[in-house]
């Protein structure tokens, strides 16, 4: 018997595989990419036709070697890599490893691994698509070349260990340009009336101020508004119109990996990273009882909306069956990919639709069954009828003013009958009605109970959310399904981006003014302003969002064979070794200069504050070093200007012998400064023993019933203070706690802040206006314990070593060479980072 080796890449893919095939099939995982670029050298000749030097991934010559073995003993060989462009690289270098030249190898590809679908493949087998595997290898040249050429050229000019990529650097650019957005905004004040109003028969309905003599009324104060009020009140409700609509609301395509990772993140609060590794569990296969692991999903990184038939009967079945002949529409729903989709690829949607969720319930994992069961009901919902409503608009008249009020009434749920957990916010969606209409007659009056005033102001443009990132980049064409998830990743683990967990950041206190940051938005770092700002000056065309939207179409030409992939990138080299070289003598030298502010050092009055970036972060660090070694922490307004703190950048201050022991070892703690800034005990016997524990105000928590104290402890931009009851009680504050009592309103302590320079303490209490200003110590007394910790005169501008080196009074802590700029995870199927 004929016998054959199946190549994968993931051992739980083999097994799911492995059940389907017959005894004449081995199947074997690579685990992922098996060769590589180097790691240490850029690895591609730009002398000559930028030729790549491929070498084995440390750590898969084991792999290799058993899969060469299991090779020699096959008589046929089939590549069974995912079905994409990294799919088809994995399986060109596995060839290529393997170096076996006298049996057939070839290639064979699924969108879904289930029974039919494996045997499909089987049945036709293919040679290996040079054209994909040329267009991944450009892309990963490219990559390579940005990464290499400028993460170097970064570590030099601000800080080292900084990274620079073709898509990451312009997904960060998209974040602080939208922030910037947010900063220029200049919010316009502007006031809505709602006026509660009756009819013979209840409920209540509100309608909304609209119009004055025809016209679209603006009121813009609250002295418009009043006069607007006494009018209103001068005239009678009078019923002017009563118009009907019937209103359609179709069904959403099924999903693709973007909308997917969208929906997970919006509604499932799962992030686009770990949307992707559930995904990819569920599509290699879980065991949920029967003969063995199966697929559950199609392939996930997919950007199609095809369907293939045979799922459509299917789902068409179910929903009659399920729902009813209604629910079924005549023909099957069919959509429209985006421009340059992989139709050769499938929607994401179930595999086999004798698997609802309902029947899966306890045999996967809690956050497997949400995202399946996300994916059953987008898919299933894809194929049904449109949603039926109707919508009743009324106008109200009063005198020279018109008020309008609509409903939506339901009258067939259609598509909705799947999703009512998972509706998307759309237009039709967003005018919904704010109540109920009564039984209404045109020229009948109804009387008013309640006029309501508000003052709005306009807003500006939303942050960026990863689900609305994600979107963003899929629109401008930015970056590909396999990459989203990567490209977030990075450009937060690089410090680049912030995201904001539990509604704001723990940080050092901000500015009254300063933007509200709501719960999962992304924010850029100070880092991120700064790298973007010199990328743009210097590599303009890089970070240029139609040049890299247009790179990915001139990688697609070279999948479909109409672009040679040599010539891409002697074309791409071409303009940007000029911009390289341009960049290594003119790009601003911000490790050594610093970014200029407007603030004059208060320490030696001559020089100014510039920001600088250290091992802990950015600091302000005075324009005079060495000659003046200033030191200030600092955070921005609403309008992104620097504000200076009166914290100084943390400084190693020596440690403090207390009578608090150790609760690890029992012996004496000394209290030390963070490098955020915050005081901590830990045990003097370091690093022999590690024992640590928070510094303790003493301050009672205010939260009643809670008695627990405040704890000073650090976040990403400093200090904060918290209670010890977290996480049942979750009271914080930015600003130190301190004794006594408020002397106004009595309230237990005062807040510690900084006001224009100067250090004030203020009551927490919002409806007090305690404030006065902090005495400063006298010079001929001894500095106190909080200034001996925090205010080091004879900071140095560089930024300590981290608390292991700090402990072991290692200041070099930072030469250790960082990892290579390009480097990314490694036998890993899940990682499609070549991208990002």
């Amino acid at each position: 018997m004929e016998s054959a080796l199946v190549i994968v890449e993931s051992p739980s893919k083999a097994k799911t595989i492995g059940k389907y095939l017959g005894p004449g099939y081995t199947v074997r995982a690579s685990v992922g990419h098996v060769r590589d670029l180097p790691e240490r050298e850029l690895g591609v000749d730009v002398d000559h036709d930028f030729a790549p030097k491929y070498v084995t991934i440390k750590g898969k010559e084991k792999i290799l070697k058993e899969l060469r073995s299991a090779a020699q003993k096959a008589d046929r060989i089939l590549l069974a890599p995912d079905p994409d462009r990294e799919g088809e690289a994995i399986a060109w270098h596995i060839a290529e490893a393997l170096q076996i030249k006298d049996k057939p190898m070839e290639r064979i590809s699924f969108n879904e691994i289930t029974r039919r679908a494996v045997t499909e493949a089987l049945r036709h087998p293919q040679a290996l698509d040079i054209d994909k595997f040329n267009s991944q290898q450009a892309r990963r040249i490219l990559d390579r070349l940005v990464g290499y050429k400028i993460s170097p050229l970064l570590w030099t000019k601000v800080k080292r260990g900084l990274s620079a990529g073709r898509v990451q650097s312009v997904a960060v650019r998209l974040v602080v340009e939208r922030e910037q957005e947010i900063e220029k905004f200049t919010a316009v004040e502007y006031w809505e009336i709602a006026v509660s109003l009756a009819a013979d028969q209840p409920p209540l309905f509100t309608a909304r101020l609209t119009s004055k003599n025809g016209k679209k009324l603006t009121i813009g104060n609250g002295d418009e508004a009043a006069a607007a009020r006494r009018e209103l009140g001068a005239n009678p409700y009078v019923v002017e119109s009563i118009a009907q609509r019937p209103l359609k609301k179709r069904p959403y395509p099924p999903f693709i990996t973007s909308t997917l990772q969208q929906s997970a993140s919006r509604s499932l609060r799962i992030s686009p990273a770990n949307v992707m590794r559930i995904a990819q569990e569920l599509y290699e296969g879980v065991d949920v009882g029967g003969d063995g692991p199966q697929g559950l999903i199609t392939y996930m990184r997919t950007d199609s909306v095809r369907v293939a038939f045979e799922a459509q009967t299917a789902a068409r079945d179910y929903i009659v069956h399920t729902y009813g002949a209604a629910f079924a529409p005549e023909r099957p729903n069919v959509y429209s990919s985006r421009k340059g989709a992989q139709e050769a690829h499938e929607a994401i949607r179930p595999t086999n639709l004798e698997l609802p969720p309902e029947k899966l319930k306890g045999k996967l994992t809690p956050q497997q069954f949400k995202v399946y069961d996300l994916i059953w009901r987008r898919f299933i919902a894809s194929q049904m009828t449109p949603a039926d409503f109707v919508v009743t608009a009324v106008k109200i008249a009063n005198g020279p003013y018109t008020l309008g009020v609509n409903e939506q009434k339901e009258t067939f749920a259609g598509f909705l009958a799947a999703m009512r957990d998972d509706e998307e916010t759309d237009a039709d969606e967003a005018d919904a009605p704010e109540s109920k209409l009564p039984p209404l007659a045109e020229g009948q009056q109804v009387t008013e109970k309640g006029v309501d005033l508000a003052q709005k102001f306009t807003q500006p443009p939303a942050r960026f959310t990863e689900a609305t990132l994600i979107k963003e980049l899929e629109e401008k064409g930015i970056g590909r399904p396999s990459t989203y998830a990567a490209i977030l990743t990075t450009i937060v683990t690089k410090g680049y981006v912030e995201k904001v967990k539990n509604g704001a950041k723990d940080e050092a206190p901000a500015p009254a003014n300063a933007p509200k940051k709501a719960r999962g938005t992304l924010t850029p770092t100070d880092l991120g302003r700064a790298v973007t700002k010199l990328l743009i000056e210097s590599f303009p065309e890089i970070l240029d969002v139609s040049f890299t939207a247009g790179m990915e179409e001139q990688l697609d030409a070279v999948e479909s064979g109409k672009v040679h992939w040599q010539a891409l990138l002697a074309e791409f080299w071409k303009t940007f070794l000029v911009a390289l070289q341009k960049a290594q003598k003119d790009m601003a030298d911000l490790k050594r200069q610093g970014e200029k502010t407007d603030i004059v050092c208060g320490k030696c009055g001559e020089g100014v504050m510039v920001i600088k970036y250290g091992r802990n972060g950015p600091f302000l660090g005075c324009s005079k070093y060495p000659d003046c070694r200033n030191t200030r922490n600092f955070t921005r307004d609403a309008d992104g200007k620097v504000v200076m703190l009166d914290k100084p950048a943390y400084a190693p201050a020596a440690p403090i012998p207390t009578d608090k022991l150790c609760p690890t070892c029992g012996s004496p703690m000394v209290l030390r400064t963070s490098r955020q800034g915050s005081r901590f005990y830990s045990c003097s016997t370091y690093p022999k023993c590690k024992g640590a524990a928070p510094f303790d105000t003493g301050v009672v928590c205010t939260r009643e019933g809670c008695g627990g104290t405040l704890l000073e402890r650090s976040g990403p931009r400093g200090a904060f203070w918290g209670c010890s009851n977290y996480p049942n009680c979750r009271v914080t504050f930015r600003a130190e706690p301190t004794p006594p009592a408020c002397p106004k309103c009595g309230h237990p302590f005062l807040l510690k802040r900084q006001k224009e320079g100067q250090t004030t303490l203020s009551c927490p209490n919002r409806e007090c206006d305690y404030e006065k200003p902090l005495e400063e110590e006298r010079a001929d007394e001894p500095a106190s314990l909080d200034s001996r910790l925090r205010g080091n005169d004879k900071a140095d501008e560089a930024e300590p070593a981290n608390l292991d080196s700090r402990l072991r009074g290692n200041d070099k802590a930072d030469e250790a060479e960082p990892a290579n700029p390009d480097s990314r995870l490694r036998g890993n199927d899940n990682s499609e980072a070549s991208e990002a």
